[in-house]
């Protein structure tokens, strides 16, 4: 493989890890606190995010896999770029929400990050179809989760 390609494979790699393991420090510091606030009544129960997530990182990282080994170079930049974007606000929304609580401007990170990985969404579908498809639960998921965002920076 080119090593520009393998560059990308693992840079793409390393976003995604980051992603999750920031994550998972910053939302495991608000517990008590989180469970005190109002729920959005579109709120999904807990299970379903124990199950959302593994997929989403899974398949992030086969999709940048994809863009890394069959992309055009400007497609390997945009995925880089849009993905490092989107991981930034998506990072920024959990220490905002469950540190900082700041609920207002978490909800504007996470507006940030759905609107920054379309074209995360849209590179991997013009180099794979089905690394398109595979992230489209994610940006649904970005989106119901900007939604619940904004609707627990409204009741709280």
């Amino acid at each position: 493989m080119d090593p520009n390609r393998t560059i990308a494979a693992v840079a793409s790699v390393l976003l995604v890890v980051v992603y999750a393991v920031g994550s998972a420090r910053w939302v495991a510091t608000g517990d008590s606190w989180y469970g005190q606030l109002s729920q959005p009544s579109w709120q999904p129960p807990d299970v379903v995010f124990g199950i959302v997530w593994p997929y989403n990182f899974v398949a992030l990282i086969a999709s940048g896999i994809a863009v890394a080994a069959h992309g055009s170079a400007t497609a390997r930049g945009v995925w880089l770029v849009g993905l490092a974007a989107s991981v930034a606000a998506a990072l920024a929304w959990a220490r905002l929400f469950y540190v900082d609580r700041a609920l207002g401007p978490a909800a504007i990170a996470l507006v940030i990050a759905v609107v920054v990985t379309v074209p995360v969404v849209a590179t991997a579908f013009v180099t794979r179809r089905w690394a398109g498809a595979v992230l489209i639960p994610y940006q649904v998921w970005l989106a119901l989760a900007a939604s619940l965002s904004i609707g627990y920076a409204r009741l709280n």
